[in-house]
Protein backbone atom coordinates (compact mmCIF):
# COMPACT_ATOMS: atom_id res chain seq x y z
CA UNK A 1 0.00 0.00 0.00
CA UNK A 2 1.31 2.88 -1.05
CA UNK A 3 -0.50 5.96 1.15
CA UNK A 4 -1.39 6.22 4.82
CA UNK A 5 -4.97 5.12 3.96
CA UNK A 6 -4.35 1.82 4.96
CA UNK A 7 -4.30 2.85 8.38
CA UNK A 8 -8.05 4.59 8.55
CA UNK A 9 -10.94 2.38 9.20
CA UNK A 10 -12.96 1.41 6.38
CA UNK A 11 -16.26 3.11 5.70
CA UNK A 12 -19.64 1.63 5.11
CA UNK A 13 -21.00 3.43 1.96
CA UNK A 14 -24.50 3.33 0.21
CA UNK A 15 -26.22 4.39 -2.66
CA UNK A 16 -29.30 4.33 -3.28
CA UNK A 17 -32.49 5.85 -4.33
CA UNK A 18 -34.95 5.75 -7.71
CA UNK A 19 -32.63 7.37 -9.99
CA UNK A 20 -30.31 6.19 -12.29
CA UNK A 21 -26.33 5.93 -11.67
CA UNK A 22 -26.15 3.82 -8.36
CA UNK A 23 -24.08 1.03 -9.47
CA UNK A 24 -22.29 3.46 -11.90
CA UNK A 25 -21.09 5.61 -8.90
CA UNK A 26 -20.23 2.25 -7.18
CA UNK A 27 -17.65 2.03 -10.69
CA UNK A 28 -16.00 5.20 -9.99
CA UNK A 29 -15.05 4.14 -6.66
CA UNK A 30 -13.40 0.86 -8.17
CA UNK A 31 -11.60 1.95 -10.35
CA UNK A 32 -10.08 4.82 -8.29
CA UNK A 33 -9.02 1.82 -5.89
CA UNK A 34 -7.59 -0.10 -8.99
CA UNK A 35 -5.63 3.13 -9.94
CA UNK A 36 -4.29 2.96 -6.12
CA UNK A 37 -3.52 -0.93 -6.75
CA UNK A 38 -5.77 -1.64 -3.91
CA UNK A 39 -7.72 -5.35 -3.93
CA UNK A 40 -11.25 -4.84 -4.62
CA UNK A 41 -13.98 -7.45 -4.79
CA UNK A 42 -17.70 -6.62 -6.93
CA UNK A 43 -20.11 -9.23 -6.08
CA UNK A 44 -23.19 -8.35 -8.58
CA UNK A 45 -26.33 -9.98 -6.89
CA UNK A 46 -28.98 -9.72 -9.32
CA UNK A 47 -27.49 -9.16 -12.98
CA UNK A 48 -27.06 -12.04 -15.21
CA UNK A 49 -24.12 -14.53 -14.46
CA UNK A 50 -23.15 -14.44 -18.13
CA UNK A 51 -23.51 -10.61 -18.90
CA UNK A 52 -21.00 -9.05 -20.53
CA UNK A 53 -21.73 -5.27 -20.29
CA UNK A 54 -19.17 -2.34 -21.35
CA UNK A 55 -18.16 -2.08 -17.44
CA UNK A 56 -17.62 -6.18 -17.23
CA UNK A 57 -15.44 -6.11 -20.49
CA UNK A 58 -13.56 -3.11 -18.27
CA UNK A 59 -13.06 -4.57 -15.30
CA UNK A 60 -11.50 -7.70 -17.18
CA UNK A 61 -9.11 -5.96 -18.43
CA UNK A 62 -8.06 -4.11 -15.16
CA UNK A 63 -8.18 -7.64 -13.55
CA UNK A 64 -10.90 -7.57 -11.75
CA UNK A 65 -13.32 -10.69 -12.37
CA UNK A 66 -16.85 -9.92 -10.73
CA UNK A 67 -18.92 -12.32 -9.03
CA UNK A 68 -22.50 -12.44 -10.65
CA UNK A 69 -24.62 -14.02 -8.69
CA UNK A 70 -27.99 -13.67 -10.54
CA UNK A 71 -30.19 -14.57 -13.46
CA UNK A 72 -31.44 -11.55 -14.54
CA UNK A 73 -33.68 -8.60 -13.31
CA UNK A 74 -36.55 -9.82 -11.15
CA UNK A 75 -38.97 -8.26 -12.62
CA UNK A 76 -38.21 -10.75 -15.85
CA UNK A 77 -37.91 -13.60 -13.72
CA UNK A 78 -39.47 -17.10 -14.51
CA UNK A 79 -38.59 -18.51 -11.47
CA UNK A 80 -38.55 -16.39 -8.60
CA UNK A 81 -37.72 -19.16 -6.26
CA UNK A 82 -34.31 -19.51 -8.18
CA UNK A 83 -34.17 -16.01 -8.35
CA UNK A 84 -34.02 -15.32 -4.39
CA UNK A 85 -31.83 -18.62 -4.23
CA UNK A 86 -29.00 -16.95 -6.47
CA UNK A 87 -29.32 -13.78 -4.70
CA UNK A 88 -28.90 -15.48 -1.24
CA UNK A 89 -26.04 -17.56 -2.63
CA UNK A 90 -24.58 -14.41 -3.31
CA UNK A 91 -24.69 -13.41 0.47
CA UNK A 92 -22.86 -16.26 1.31
CA UNK A 93 -20.39 -15.81 -1.23
CA UNK A 94 -19.86 -12.03 -0.04
CA UNK A 95 -19.62 -13.39 3.32
CA UNK A 96 -16.66 -15.51 2.58
CA UNK A 97 -15.26 -12.81 0.82
CA UNK A 98 -15.40 -10.01 3.79
CA UNK A 99 -14.36 -12.23 6.50
CA UNK A 100 -11.16 -13.13 4.52
CA UNK A 101 -10.11 -9.69 4.83
CA UNK A 102 -8.58 -9.95 1.56
CA UNK A 103 -9.85 -6.82 0.15
CA UNK A 104 -9.73 -2.86 1.15
CA UNK A 105 -13.28 -2.48 -1.14
CA UNK A 106 -16.19 -4.95 -1.34
CA UNK A 107 -18.65 -4.04 -3.29
CA UNK A 108 -22.30 -5.57 -2.64
CA UNK A 109 -24.12 -4.25 -5.94
CA UNK A 110 -27.98 -4.32 -5.88
CA UNK A 111 -27.66 -5.69 -2.78
CA UNK A 112 -30.31 -3.75 -1.03
CA UNK A 113 -32.80 -5.69 -3.71
CA UNK A 114 -32.50 -8.46 -1.01
CA UNK A 115 -33.52 -6.48 2.05
CA UNK A 116 -36.18 -4.71 0.47
CA UNK A 117 -37.83 -8.10 -0.46
CA UNK A 118 -37.39 -9.80 2.54
CA UNK A 119 -35.21 -12.02 1.53
CA UNK A 120 -32.87 -11.33 4.16
CA UNK A 121 -33.33 -9.39 7.21
CA UNK A 122 -31.64 -6.05 7.33
CA UNK A 123 -31.01 -5.97 11.22
CA UNK A 124 -29.36 -9.57 11.01
CA UNK A 125 -27.59 -8.68 8.20
CA UNK A 126 -26.00 -5.73 9.95
CA UNK A 127 -25.39 -7.52 13.05
CA UNK A 128 -23.04 -9.94 11.37
CA UNK A 129 -21.62 -6.90 9.64
CA UNK A 130 -20.60 -5.35 12.65
CA UNK A 131 -19.26 -8.50 13.80
CA UNK A 132 -17.44 -9.63 11.08
CA UNK A 133 -16.31 -7.29 8.68
CA UNK A 134 -12.44 -6.27 9.00
CA UNK A 135 -11.44 -2.60 10.41
CA UNK A 136 -9.92 -1.90 7.41
CA UNK A 137 -12.79 -2.95 4.82
CA UNK A 138 -14.80 -0.12 2.95
CA UNK A 139 -17.99 -1.67 1.79
CA UNK A 140 -19.69 -0.29 -0.55
CA UNK A 141 -23.95 -1.44 -1.04
CA UNK A 142 -26.42 -0.10 -3.90
CA UNK A 143 -29.89 -0.44 -4.93
CA UNK A 144 -33.21 1.15 -4.40
CA UNK A 145 -34.97 1.38 -1.45
CA UNK A 146 -31.99 1.16 1.42
CA UNK A 147 -34.33 0.01 4.74
CA UNK A 148 -33.94 2.37 7.28
CA UNK A 149 -31.54 0.75 9.75
CA UNK A 150 -28.37 0.48 6.58
CA UNK A 151 -28.64 3.95 6.23
CA UNK A 152 -28.48 4.56 10.09
CA UNK A 153 -25.46 2.01 9.72
CA UNK A 154 -24.06 3.55 6.89
CA UNK A 155 -21.44 6.38 7.46
CA UNK A 156 -21.88 7.54 3.49
CA UNK A 157 -25.38 7.58 2.21
CA UNK A 158 -25.92 8.69 -1.51
CA UNK A 159 -29.72 8.94 -2.54
CA UNK A 160 -29.80 9.11 -6.47
CA UNK A 161 -32.65 11.22 -7.60
CA UNK A 162 -34.11 10.79 -11.33
CA UNK A 163 -35.10 14.43 -12.47
CA UNK A 164 -35.05 13.44 -16.42
CA UNK A 165 -33.69 10.42 -18.53
CA UNK A 166 -33.61 10.23 -22.14
CA UNK A 167 -35.24 6.23 -21.67
CA UNK A 168 -38.33 8.21 -20.11
CA UNK A 169 -38.86 9.95 -23.39
CA UNK A 170 -38.43 6.68 -25.45
CA UNK A 171 -35.21 6.82 -26.38
CA UNK A 172 -33.69 3.35 -25.88
CA UNK A 173 -30.70 2.25 -23.79
CA UNK A 174 -27.21 2.34 -25.85
CA UNK A 175 -24.29 0.48 -25.28
CA UNK A 176 -21.38 2.13 -23.81
CA UNK A 177 -23.79 4.93 -22.37
CA UNK A 178 -26.24 2.48 -19.97
CA UNK A 179 -24.53 -0.86 -19.96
Amino acid sequence: MSDKTESKPGLVMVHTGEGRGKSTSAYGVILRMLGRKRSVALIQFLKHESGNWGEIRAFKQLGLEPIKTGDGFTWTSKNIDETQARALHGWQTAQAIIISDEYELVVLDEFTYLLDFGWLDATEVINWLQANKPARLNLLITGRNAPAQLIEYADTVTEMRNVKHAYDSGITARAGIEF
